[in-house]
């Protein structure tokens, strides 16, 4: 599997199909994330790991915010499609992360709440 991006639209998220679009040029696949889904692990999501989900994360609703999860993109490629992104007039995602060993073992909630702390905790620190 090549460069993946799992992404998560509460709904309310603007400009989703421009957002898709760059990434189909680029050669990315995308894979929705549905609210049902929110319990399972990065892993399993991308079919690196077998699945696996944990109770409760999912029951906790549905997040508020768009995210992405980016595998397999090198540092250039990263910077290729933030640019993309950035050019075709999509608004900042402001939670977006790559896989790591570590976070390949969260379920998408677990590292969802992961990713509001440490915005929060750069926020603080910039003040």
């Amino acid at each position: 599997m090549g460069e993946t991006v799992l992404y998560y639209n509460p709904g309310n998220a603007p400009k989703p199909a421009v957002m898709k679009s760059v990434l189909v040029r680029m050669g990315v696949r995308i894979k929705n994330i549905r609210e049902e889904q929110l319990g399972e692990t990065i892993g399993s999501l991308l079919g690196i790991e077998k699945k696996e989900k944990t109770e409760g994360a999912a029951s906790a609703g549905p997040l508020e915010e768009q995210m992405l999860v980016l595998y397999r993109f090198s540092g250039n490629r990263l910077d290729q499609l933030l640019y993309g992104l950035r050019k075709a007039g999509v608004p900042k995602i402001e939670l977006k992360a790559v896989v790591t060993e570590q976070n390949s073992q969260w379920t998408m909630y677990e590292l969802y709440e992961e990713l509001k702390k440490e915005r929060e905790a750069f926020a603080k620190g910039n003040d």
